[in-house]
């Protein structure tokens, strides 16, 4: 199967892999805009108890989702993985501790007697649903904007800001996505919510914060938008050699109708979910809402990847800039790594399996407050 393909197939297969799974892991932030909700949406501390149980039930698939996601890129596209981890580890090393800190405040919100209390832990959600999602979509938007490091012949990375990712902050067209990413993750929080939580109270105050959250994402996805289709692109020739080219990222979609497609069906498929939220008070919509996300995301890095498209571009030597070609494992590695991407639906499969599984009831007052409930 795949022994026929060529290299550049091979390639062009795992981007489109890591696309995926990255597109699935901005839907798992719904977890993360859920956190940031838990104050606003809740009356008392058992309201606010059933909404961190109904995340606590779903934030390790988010795990799983990022480590499949982090495993792929790395065993794909070594080079990235070196140049970027290893070059803009500040940045990243914030991502990590947002992370972090989120696992162990589900395991210790509650525990008796624990060492910083409550609130510390609540803070500490917060702090991973704003902070944590906000810097990943800066870092996601250098892939549009481009990052200072240098590539020598040995394939030797350096980076050339003493800032090491952070860098990134000092360009403020990387909030446009930081920010939508935000407002995104609340919306599907709110839906999750909505969809999970069997309390009217709660389900009418997640509808009222979707209005405002929503106002906010078109307004910063919206301003991202209109910056990277205006914005000149990073290109590749015939020769491998990296070159500008004007409204490179509008020409990608025009030249991919399909990913283009996605890119059309995924906005329209939140949007849609939205009004049926709202209008409809429909309690399902997450579905929608998710794949729409998955969908929206996905064509995104497809379009920075594909089509002869530097997807890491770097602003201090524009030839070191990383491509889907020169970044990538050998033909035999992405060969062998293609027989265990087979594995991806499987994994996909047990997420699916999971989310059903701790869905057949929804959350409800009375199950929080029973004697030998476990909550988080």
């Amino acid at each position: 199967m795949f022994e026929n393909l060529s290299l550049l197939q091979l390639q062009q297969y795992w981007w489109m892999i890591i696309s995926l799974l990255g597109g699935l892991f901005v839907f798992m932030l719904f977890v993360q805009g859920g956190q940031t909700l838990l104050n606003a949406l809740s009356a008392n501390e058992t309201e606010k108890t059933m909404m961190v149980n109904s995340l606590g039930r779903k934030w390790e698939l988010g795990f799983t989702t990022l480590v499949l996601f982090g495993g792929a890129l790395f065993a794909a596209f070594p080079l990235f993985y070196s140049t970027s981890f290893g070059g803009a580890y500040w940045v990243w090393m914030a991502i990590l501790f947002c992370f972090i800190i989120q696992a162990v405040s589900y395991e210790y919100r509650i525990k008796p007697n624990n060492f910083f209390g409550q609130k510390t832990y609540e803070i500490f959600l917060y702090i991973n649903g704003n902070i944590g999602v906000f810097l990943l979509g800066v870092a996601i938007s250098t892939f549009f904007s481009g990052s200072e490091f240098f590539i020598d012949e040995r394939n030797f990375s350096y980076w050339q800001n003493s800032l090491r990712g952070l860098e990134a902050l000092l360009n403020p067209l990387n909030y446009l996505l930081g920010f939508a990413l935000v407002f995104l993750s609340k919306i599907l929080g709110a839906l999750y919510f909505i969809n999970n939580i069997n309390y009217q109270d709660i389900q009418h105050r997640a509808i009222n914060s979707i209005k405002f959250n929503m106002i906010a994402f078109l307004i910063f996805f919206l301003g991202f938008l209109v910056w990277v289709l205006t914005k000149d692109g990073f290109a590749i020739n015939e020769t491998g050699s990296i070159y500008i080219q004007p409204f490179k990222y509008l020409f990608n979609f025009l030249t991919m109708p399909i990913v283009l497609a996605m890119f059309l069906a995924g906005v329209a498929m939140v949007i849609t979910a939205v009004f049926m939220t709202i209008r409809f008070n429909k309690s399902s919509c997450i579905k929608t809402g998710g794949m729409g996300a998955v969908l929206a995301v996905t064509a995104l890095l497809l379009n920075v990847g594909l089509n002869n498209t530097a997807y890491y571009p770097s602003t201090f030597d524009l030839q070191s800039s990383l491509t889907i070609m020169n970044s990538s494992g050998s033909h035999y590695t992405l060969k062998v790594m293609g027989y265990v991407s087979l594995m991806v639906p499987f994994v996909l499969g047990y997420i699916v399996y999971a989310w059903y599984q701790m869905d057949k009831t929804k959350i409800t007052k009375e199950e929080i407050e029973a004697p030998d409930a476990h909550n988080y």
